[in-house]
């Protein structure tokens, strides 16, 4: 969930020193034994793979660009250019403390955790590189930096016409059957269930790199996945209604399960379908 030694822009920038640090890091459990939110490290480790298994050895990033988003025609980066300027990019702001500790925000629990350097969550988000490594104080967002997990950039509308793609067997983008079949498949528990050991939390599922719909993170119909991001962001595939959804904000909410204005954005929508 975590990388033990120092990551820096530096490092992130350089896909084989990355590579070689992935390489010495020790897992935190064995393979299947448990589960844990991974923040950051998760898209440094798919960027990885990808760059082994692609003819080209592309980027993730790159392989986003050149498959994805260039065909579809979408506002959407995982690697911001330098030729974006300030100006079409929303500046984010933090969450209000009455949000991250009202009713709807963190458990007490889970906040105590994460002020501790040695809990999972806390390294997870916090260090090596940390969530602000995607942050430029100058430019608003660091161009040119690759930060799967953490450093996607792009408007509602381009995130859901990506999952749409994907919900309605993506033709556009000649995806296989069985590709789709995999994504939509139920979730598969560690030898642990499906507890989460950095959030703390029961019934949370990870499957394929996406979040699954579960009673703790509960979104969409039967085969969806998708991701939820930091301060109330969420994008994600439904095959079962065939759409895809986003919802993105420049002013973070502090909701630890689902962002106010993002739930009631979704059951406006659910109800609509549910009438036609």
């Amino acid at each position: 969930v975590a990388f033990d030694e120092p990551v820096d822009r530096s490092v992130v920038a350089d896909p084989d020193r990355l590579a070689a640090v992935m390489a010495r890091q020790r897992p935190a459990w064995p393979a299947g034994a448990r589960q844990g939110y991974h923040g950051l490290t998760l898209g440094f480790y798919e960027g990885e793979l990808l760059r082994r298994v692609d003819p080209r050895h592309r980027t993730l990033g790159r392989f986003f660009q050149d498959e994805i988003a260039g065909p579809l025609g979408l506002e959407a980066y995982i690697r911001v250019p330098e030729s974006l300027t300030d100006e079409r990019l929303a500046t984010l702001r933090h969450p209000d403390a009455t949000a991250v500790f009202g009713r709807t925000g963190f458990p007490m629990r889970l906040l105590m955790v994460m002020f501790s350097h040695h809990s999972n969550i806390y390294r997870a988000l916090a260090v090596n590189p940390g969530s602000e490594v995607v942050r430029d104080a100058q430019r608003i967002y660091a161009r040119e930096l690759e930060v799967p997990a953490g450093g996607g950039v792009g408007t509602a509308r381009a995130i859901a016409r990506a999952y749409s793609v994907f919900a309605t067997g993506g033709l556009e983008l000649k995806l296989r059957p069985e590709t789709l079949r995999a994504l939509a498949a139920p979730a598969i528990p560690s030898a642990n269930g499906f507890h989460d050991d950095c959030l703390l939390a029961d019934d949370v599922r990870y499957s394929l790199g996406f979040t699954k719909s579960s009673s703790f993170w509960p979104f969409g119909g039967e085969g969806s996945y998708g991701s939820l991001g930091a301060g109330g962001s969420m994008g994600f595939a439904d095959p079962a209604a065939g759409i895809g959804y986003a919802y993105v904000t420049s002013k973070m909410g502090g909701a630890l399960r689902g962002d106010p204005r993002d739930l009631a954005l979704r059951h406006a929508l659910y109800e609509a379908i549910a009438v036609r």
